[in-house]
């Protein structure tokens, strides 16, 4: 299987490096080849607080990957803009067996089209974005899976997205093991009471012990 993430300039880190972390596992597993980065503009992008990459591709080389992952940050707001780039994400929707967004990455998706007519999430602060499109179905979760398209909220939601996938695509057993190669076992803690604010989703005003 080959696994394919795009990057681009002011990427999120964390939503391209948390799931990068659970698919290089399961590839030193000998389930997937290495995972393969395709930028969107620069080969040497930097992300939104520094960080900064080295691509493997170009998205004009056209490197066909059964699944891709699209990270958010305001680089795929601004990638988007370029029509070329909505072109390439529509060719990965129509050849791709699986298209995973993580935060606003699935802005990219709705502009590419390929959201219509599904179930979706983005980051808290975009979800009013993606209901302005009648055609996508916003749902206040962590993470959405409808069909081959697979959605999350933000920034470290990405890791449980890629978690619930690696156990659908290669069972529990496996998700299991990548689990405990990168010891993701979530503290649970709360710090504050974001459950107060009514302009967040659904799934984090639950967290409300009083609820």
């Amino acid at each position: 299987m080959r696994i394919q993430f795009l990057i681009f300039d002011h990427v999120e880190e964390l939503d391209l490096v948390g799931p990068w972390e659970l698919v290089g596992s399961l590839a030193q597993r000998g389930h997937c080849e290495p995972p393969v980065l395709v930028s969107l503009n620069t080969m040497t992008p930097v992300g939104e607080h520094k960080m900064r990459f080295s691509a493997d591709a170009h998205y004009t080389e056209r490197l066909q990957p059964d699944v891709v992952i699209i990270p958010g940050g305001r680089g795929a707001r601004e990638a988007m803009k370029e029509q070329q780039v909505v072109s390439y994400v529509q060719w990965l929707g129509g050849t791709s067996k699986a298209i995973l967004s993580v935060c606003t990455g699935s802005i990219l998706l709705q502009k590419a089209g390929l959201l219509r007519g599904l179930k979706a999430t983005t980051h808290w602060a975009f979800l009013d974005r993606l209901r302005d499109d009648p055609d996508v179905t916003v749902v206040e979760e962590r993470f959405v899976r409808d069909g081959r398209i697979w959605t999350s909220a933000g920034v470290s939601a990405g890791i449980d997205m890629t978690f619930a996938y690696i156990a659908d695509t290669f069972g529990a057993a496996v998700a299991a093991q990548v689990q405990l190669d990168v010891e993701y076992f979530p503290a649970g803690l709360v710090y504050g009471e974001p459950f107060r604010s009514e302009s967040l989703p659904g799934y984090i005003r639950r967290l409300n012990p009083g609820a």
